[in-house]
């Protein structure tokens, strides 16, 4: 079984499509962890800016998607994208595991791993993830990539493929199968990170 994860789409229809076209063409399922069509107040509108377009190919996709709601996710946004867009937590069950996917803005907010409050988010992170028992626990908002294992569960945050808060601004996606977690460069492939 093979799962695409991405997060913070933020409206720019191309890099979805182009995760959906390199990477999860062949996937089972597509998680979103949430910030799907709007770019928010604070974060810059990139030439591939289209809500209108990046719905109707979520709407269009022959792989199923499950969508957790992020901070910039609204009512509106439910009315053009017709799977439920589920808050605070979706549950998954698939490869075996528990997987629950949530935006993550119920947790300390820290965007940089050399911030001290990046490690208090990480145990927050994993104190709730094992809270629920989770195998795999997926988050977004931050945009910066997590792949770490705490107690009994894998923290991911695929970062953005649009908005990326990594210290070298590089777009990924996160792919899940059977055998390994990876966290890759949306445009070169490189694997970033494993697990």
């Amino acid at each position: 079984m093979k799962i695409g994860v991405i997060s913070d789409t933020h409206g720019h229809e191309m890099r979805f499509q182009k995760a959906c076209d390199k990477f999860f063409y062949n996937a089972d399922l597509i998680l979103h962890a949430g910030d799907v069509l709007y770019h928010g107040p604070r974060n810059p509108m990139l030439e591939d800016y289209n809500p209108a377009g990046l719905a109707r190919k979520i709407n269009n996709s022959k792989i199923p998607i499950v969508i957790a709601r992020g901070n910039c996710d609204s009512d509106v946004d439910q009315n053009v994208i017709k799977l439920p867009i589920q808050a605070p937590y979706a549950y998954i069950y698939a490869m075996g595991k528990r997987i629950i996917l949530t935006h993550g803005t119920q947790f300390t907010y820290c965007n940089d791993p050399e911030n001290p409050n990046w490690q208090k988010m990480i145990n927050e992170i994993a104190d709730q993830a094992n809270n629920l028992s989770a195998d795999i626990f997926i988050t977004g908002h931050i945009h910066n990539n997590i792949l770490e294992k705490h107690g009994n569960a894998i923290l991911l945050n695929p970062g953005s493929p649009a908005l990326p808060n990594r210290k070298d601004k590089k777009p990924t996606i996160a792919v899940i199968t059977d055998d390994k977690i990876e966290i890759l460069d949306l445009y070169s492939g490189d694997v970033l990170l494993h697990y």
